[in-house]
């Protein structure tokens, strides 16, 4: 690895274990990619010997004899160590030389939010439970694998009534706890770390809120510290949700615009686009006032992110390993796009020698609602 990098491979059956040298030094990249949207996921490329022994270490490990194999990523970076990973093997390639006599063995794997799509328990009853307290239990199974609940109740904390109803689950675990999310207008994921073999799963708002990570310097010369960065302002994406509140005097139901400012989802640009389309929400006249509101914020908060911006970067230039889920300044951009940006997703790109990130960011707009961009 690169001076002052040290990549760390875990692997093994619920409670993985580290890598022989062996296995290390077959490791030829490492791709692990963190999405706000969708799963996170990884893959690993080995160049392997047609005699090695990993290969029935491997093919094992994707087969009946062990369910679910573990892996876990850590790099270190100047002393400091971040778990970029923390999964379970889905697929296995092998692509053979016939020249050279070796094989690129290729694993790919997604994070821990994969083990909760295994099973279905459609039909589990959830007596006197609201939402919040379903998806702490859910959640609660998998506690063998180092998984913590962080559930945030929403204001929607409503303990339904035995004798009228009992919610009974729908799908698998993540099926159904994504279902409640969406409800609410939440959303769900499975973060790696802090430490390794501990995951953090996460119900609750989208929160674009909290401390910037060191910012991007474009054409700043010996500040720069990306290889690239491009930009673009979409001005049709942007929607207009419609809900829509059953009054009860008047016997309609009355149309209600949602804007897409929260305190957790402030804005980020001064010049946001003007939204072309009108979205109604079928069905929110049946749900509450609050309810109706909450699924309504998180459809325009979807939208609401117009200007994007995808680049890569060199990780011992900038110091650090850049984040998902989190803000970022930018620089040098020029005045409509500096300022502060949310990390859609980062996928990190590492070989011998070199460590890489792709990201994306968004925003709602141009033009920084900040004078000055922090450091």
């Amino acid at each position: 690895m690169l001076k002052g990098i040290h990549l760390t491979l875990m692997i093994g059956p619920a409670v993985p274990i580290p890598v022989s040298k062996e296995v290390l030094d077959a490791l030829t990249s490492v791709e692990v990619t963190i999405n706000t949207q969708g799963p996170s996921g990884f893959q690993l490329s080995f160049n392997l010997s047609t005699r090695s022994p990993l290969h029935t270490l491997f093919l094992l490990s994707g087969g009946n004899v062990i369910p679910l194999i573990r892996v876990i990523i850590i790099v270190t970076l100047n002393g400091t160590s971040e778990v970029l990973m923390d999964g379970v093997m889905t697929h296995h390639q092998i692509t053979p030389d016939t020249g050279s006599g070796q094989v690129t063995l290729t694993i790919t794997g997604e994070d821990l939010s994969r083990v909760m799509d295994y099973i279905d328990f459609k039909g589990i009853p959830y007596p006197a439970m609201p939402a919040e307290a379903r998806v702490a239990v859910i959640i609660a199974k998998y506690s063998f694998l180092g998984i913590i609940p962080m559930v945030i109740p929403s204001v929607l904390f409503e303990v339904p009534n035995p004798i009228d109803k009992i919610p009974l689950q729908e799908g698998t675990d993540l099926n159904y706890v994504k279902q409640l999310a969406d409800e609410v207008g939440y959303t769900f994921y499975v973060d790696p770390g802090p430490k390794p073999g501990m995951s953090i799963a996460y119900w609750g708002p989208e929160i674009k809120i909290g401390i910037p990570q060191p910012p991007l310097n474009v054409d700043m010369d010996a500040h720069t510290n990306v290889e690239s960065l491009n930009f673009s302002f979409d001005t049709e994406s942007k929607v207009q949700p419609v809900v829509f509140i059953h009054s009860q005097a008047l016997k309609v139901s009355i149309p209600i615009p949602i804007p897409d400012i929260t305190p957790l989802n402030p804005p980020l640009g001064l010049v946001p686009p003007i939204p072309k389309h009108i979205y109604p929400l079928s069905g929110t006249a049946k749900l509450s006032p609050i309810q109706a509101a909450l699924i309504g914020l998180a459809k325009a908060a979807k939208t609401a992110d117009a200007v994007s911006a995808s680049g890569n970067l060199d990780v011992l230039r900038y110091g650090r390993v850049l984040k998902a889920r989190q803000l970022i300044s930018v620089r040098g951009a020029g005045t409509a796009f500096d300022g502060l940006y949310y990390v859609k997703s980062v996928t990190h790109n590492i070989k011998r020698g070199e460590f890489k990130q792709n990201f994306t960011l968004s925003r709602n707009g141009l033009v920084s609602t900040l004078s000055r961009v922090p450091v």
